[in-house]
């Protein structure tokens, strides 16, 4: 069974999941990459997650622009979210690139955004979160990543076809 076909598995497994305690789901890709999605809650048609979590065996200790090139890839791809995202912060001596929403959502004094860690030196790990930050708090809070069920196999799919081959 394909990538796909088991993400449609769980996702049907799932219908009618709500938890504050997120439900992990564990899928292998190819080439080793293992992916883990925090489901907090399933309807027929759409998701909320916590976190979206690779492991990228291949990239351990990896040269850091294979990370640099992954970052651009996905930031190229991934044009579907409720922002754009692009790299903003490239540290080649912690081998790690934060991207971001660019620019992020603002609502009033609310402040929503995406973020994505690449990590060499963590194992090869992935993570895609959402935060959101209101004014005169200080600080940011994670929020659930809202997709459908279509939106949720197009994205896992781009995560892993723009790993670059190292």
């Amino acid at each position: 069974m394909g990538l796909v076909e088991n993400i449609n598995k769980e996702l049907i497994q799932l219908i009618g999941y709500s938890s504050t305690s997120p439900k992990v789901v564990r899928l292998q890709a190819t080439g080793n990459v293992q992916i883990e999605i925090d489901f907090v809650a399933v309807d027929s048609m759409s998701c909320a997650l916590q976190e979206i979590r690779l492991n990228v065996p291949q990239f351990v200790d990896a040269d850091f622009d294979i990370l640099r090139q992954w970052a651009e890839a996905l930031s190229q791809r991934v044009t579907y979210l409720l922002e754009n995202i692009g790299p903003l912060e490239l540290d080649a001596d912690a081998g790690q690139v934060l991207i971001r929403s660019t620019p992020p959502q603002k609502q009033g004094g609310t402040t929503l955004f995406y973020e994505v860690l690449l990590k060499s030196h963590a194992g090869g790990n992935f993570s895609l979160k959402r935060y959101e930050s209101k004014s005169g708090a200080g600080g940011r809070q994670p929020v659930d990543l809202q997709t459908t069920h279509e939106l949720l196999r197009k994205l896992i799919v781009d995560l892993i076809d723009t790993i670059p081959v190292s």
